[in-house]
């Protein structure tokens, strides 16, 4: 039986025994990020991300959206 595979929402790659990968849950005001395990990765609109770097990516990204309003660029 093969394992469930999971992929990283960055680069796409795929793996069936996830190693040092991140899940992230997030909505409109909320972001958690966690350490692999199964329990969270199944929960639906987990993201998953193969390591640190693209869930890096995804957070700033994610402030980015919700936190770089170009009203707030030219304040002081």
């Amino acid at each position: 039986m093969i394992g469930k595979v999971y992929t990283c929402e960055i680069c796409a790659l795929e793996s069936t025994a996830p190693v040092r990968w991140f899940v992230i849950q997030c909505s409109d005001a909320r972001l958690g990020v966690y350490k692999w395990n199964v329990a969270e990765a199944e929960k639906p609109h987990a993201l998953h991300f193969c390591g640190e770097a693209h869930a890096q990516v995804y957070i700033s990204r994610w402030f980015e959206s919700f936190c770089g309003s170009p009203a707030m660029s030219g304040s002081k």
